[in-house]
């Protein structure tokens, strides 16, 4: 594992506890750096035959040129995405509510699949805005050490400052800011839990990754175009619908070009649920069978054999 140069303590606290468990030496190797020299190094190396690289699009490119213009190497990519998450209006408010912040502002919005694209029905909207704003003016932000907090800081300032440029663009290109959409205190890389309203789907903050406590709320009156406005992103890792018609549900998750669908839930995993993307979201998937076979080669064998003449 090459580790992302702002995260290198918890793969090396893993890597302690491997050997601490008995892995042999060599099994598990973590490797840490930058990418553009570490990250440069495994993915160009003549003797490495695949790499599985997370991450943003952008690096995505960069490590399928270098694989390329080494040894061809096998690549699987899971890349950045822009969810959508789509609310019926038979759905229950609370519910719904708890979903779609539990979505968005997981891990500090610092998440592939986070549902950042929330198209919620008219019928609905107003009063699921208004419980948007409450979850999220009750979330505690501080130390992530602490039980009682909900969210912690971004991963360093300047994811911190791409967040606040966004919140900023969401404003100017006339979302409604609901709450949030600024630093929280002035120690740390805090920003708080934002939710706008009023968002119009060509806009920025529904169209690019922001990668981080972002909420935008897209309002729809009927369900013609809907599957085609959930999928006009560049972007198709994940998707969620919520509705008690499992009908709706069914239509929905086949025809959303995203490589998973979550139906009354989100971000839910298991291990044996391959993971991975449509589009720029990537390449190839992560766990379950599907994830075991990027890692294997199709072989044939052909073996002439000689008959004795009776």
């Amino acid at each position: 594992m090459k580790v992302a140069e702002q995260t290198p303590l918890s793969a090396l606290h893993v890597a302690a506890l491997t050997k601490e468990a008995g892995f042999p030496d060599g099994v598990v190797n973590v490797v840490t750096g930058f990418g553009i020299t570490a990250g440069r190094a495994v993915a160009s190396h003549p003797k490495i035959g695949k790499v599985a690289f997370t991450g943003s699009t952008e690096v995505g490119r960069h490590v399928m040129v270098e694989a390329a213009h080494s040894n061809l190497k096998t690549v699987t990519l899971e890349l950045g995405g822009k969810s959508p998450n789509i609310i019926f209006q038979d759905a229950d408010v609370k519910s719904a509510v708890d979903q779609a912040t539990f979505g968005i502002f997981f891990n500090q919005g610092q998440c592939c699949c986070a549902g950042s694209r929330t198209f919620v029905h008219a019928k609905i909207y107003d009063e699921f805005v208004e419980r948007a704003k409450y979850v999220a003016e009750k979330r505690m932000i501080g130390n992530p050490f602490e039980a009682s907090t909900d969210q912690g800081p971004q991963i360093d300032e300047k994811q911190m400052d791409k967040i606040l440029e966004y919140c900023d663009l969401g404003k100017h290109e006339g979302a409604q800011l609901v709450t949030g959409g600024k630093r929280h205190g002035d120690k740390g890389y805090f920003v708080e839990p934002t939710v706008f309203a009023n968002v119009k789907d060509d806009m920025k903050i529904a169209q690019e990754e922001i990668f981080g406590p972002v909420m935008s709320i897209i309002k729809f009156d009927t369900e013609k175009d809907l599957v085609e406005k959930a999928n006009n992103t560049i972007y198709g890792l994940a998707a969620a619908v919520v509705t008690n018609d499992i009908d709706r549900a069914l239509h929905v998750a086949n025809n959303i070009r995203a490589g998973t669908v979550w139906v009354n839930c989100y971000n839910v995993f298991d291990a044996a649920a391959p993971f991975g993307g449509y589009k720029l979201s990537g390449i190839g998937r992560e766990l379950g069978e599907a994830g075991l076979e990027a890692y294997t080669e199709q072989k044939t064998v052909t073996i002439k054999v000689n008959q004795k003449n009776s």
